[in-house]
């Protein structure tokens, strides 16, 4: 009984500090979007954060607002437990509906655990994402044109987004992650391993995902275009321009390269010297 009792307590704390999370990211994403003064052809002046890492927010936030037909729908894989992801900030602040995806089950419970009674439109799914479950995410979607994917898995990112364009989904807004030690022109990916897990180890943790000229060339072989990348160098934009103002495309001028900063931190070297770290390993190239 004290063991049961002791569980409930601390299950109850770690829900008040998550729900404290969760209102300190609405308010610091209500006061730093009310801060910006926006051009519409600079994503860079788009950006904000509240339960996103970087800026993805704002851009997000923005181009969700100038989608021609609307289905207030999301897909994101690699959600975690959602207090820090690309897709919160719509399902909470905007109520938009969808699919939380995430490997580990405990941490997927505690998602559904916390968010079921904020939002009953998203649904919390445990996924060991590969290219043969896209077709199970598609069948479960409610919607092949989600107007929101989002794909950070530090792994098979770039074969896994393959999989879903190539599945007959077209998602309005792709956000996915890009590698920055592979520099802003080398077009290359990490080969696909159906049970590739990021390790964690100095040095071993920059071998991951794909370039970001390598996106663009998947994207622009699916009719995308690219938007830009957010200023902390993490994830790359890009929309189907037939679910947007044409004018409104034409004039973005996004940035098409920044250096991770997280990683620039905590290696003190950038891209280039990152990039000898892992030179040896296998990559894939990208036509």
């Amino acid at each position: 009984m004290k063991v049961f009792m002791l569980d409930k307590l601390l299950r109850y704390l770690k829900s008040l500090r998550s729900m404290q999370r969760i209102n300190m990211a609405l308010a610091r994403g209500g006061a730093t979007g009310s801060l910006r003064i926006i051009d519409l052809s600079d994503p860079s002046t788009w950006e904000f954060s509240g339960f996103s890492q970087n800026g993805e927010d704002g851009i997000i936030d923005l181009l969700t607002r100038r989608i021609e037909n609307p289905n207030r729908y999301f897909i994101e894989i690699g959600a975690s437990d959602a207090l820090e992801n690309n897709t919160t900030w719509l399902a909470v602040a905007r109520r938009f509906s969808g699919i939380w995806i995430e490997g580990d089950q405990e941490t997927c419970d505690w998602c559904s655990y916390l968010f079921t009674s904020l939002n009953y439109g998203v649904e919390c799914v445990c996924m060991f994402v590969t290219k043969e479950k896209v077709i199970d995410i598609k069948i479960r979607s409610l919607h092949e044109n989600p107007d929101v994917f989002s794909l950070d898995i530090d792994g098979n990112d770039y074969h896994i987004a393959d999989a879903v364009l190539s599945s007959g989904m077209r998602p309005k807004i792709f956000i996915v992650e890009y590698n920055s030690s592979f520099g802003p022109e080398l077009s290359v990916s990490i080969p696909y391993r159906g049970n590739f897990r990021n390790s964690r180890a100095h040095g071993e943790n920059l071998y991951y995902g794909c370039s970001i000229t390598a996106w663009k060339k998947l994207f622009a072989k699916f009719g995308y275009v690219f938007v830009s990348v957010e200023t902390n160098g993490v994830n790359g934009i890009f929309i189907d321009p037939k679910e947007f103002n044409g004018e409104f495309v034409r004039s973005i001028r996004g940035k098409h390269f920044a250096e991770n900063f997280s990683q620039l931190r905590e290696y003190r070297v950038n891209w280039e010297k990152q990039f000898e770290l892992i030179s040896s390993r296998e990559l894939v190239t990208v036509n």
